[in-house]
């Protein structure tokens, strides 16, 4: 048996105002917090496991790389979530991949999207629409 990543356990943001960050995950992308302390939050939101952990050496992660976090949002609560987002925080990226896309920054930086579609989505939107570079692999 070979051995291999069965899937995301969690995923940790270095966050810089702890209340500040809980309010936007709860209040504005409609995380479900489980925990709370000092130093960190928990979250749910369908099966991620979200921590915010308070760190001091946070530094703004505007000018970073194309890494980002995608969150799953149903498409009939995209529009909606969109403008609201767009109301409350800064887009970092334009869309111009498949499915509907909204990028934005969370209070400290980090590069955030809602996306509609899967992984599956994507992979026929290349089969059906060939660009060059692109390989689909079918096993």
């Amino acid at each position: 048996m070979t051995m291999a990543i069965a899937g995301l356990n969690h995923l940790t943001l270095a966050v810089s105002d702890s209340d500040r960050s809980i309010s936007f995950y709860r209040d504005i992308l409609g995380f479900h917090q489980r925990a709370v302390s000092d130093e960190s939050a928990y979250f749910e939101a369908g099966s991620l496991w979200l921590c915010l952990s308070l760190d001091e050496k946070m530094t703004d992660t505007r000018d970073a790389t194309y890494s980002h976090v995608a969150f799953d949002v149903p498409e009939d609560y995209f529009a909606a979530m969109s403008e609201t987002l767009a109301a409350c925080t800064n887009a970092w990226q334009d869309n111009s991949s498949e499915g509907a896309s909204h990028y934005f920054l969370d209070p400290d930086g980090h590069k955030l999207e809602i996306h509609v579609g899967s992984l599956a989505s994507r992979l026929q939107h290349h089969r059906q629409n060939p660009a060059k570079g692109v390989r689909v692999f079918d096993d």
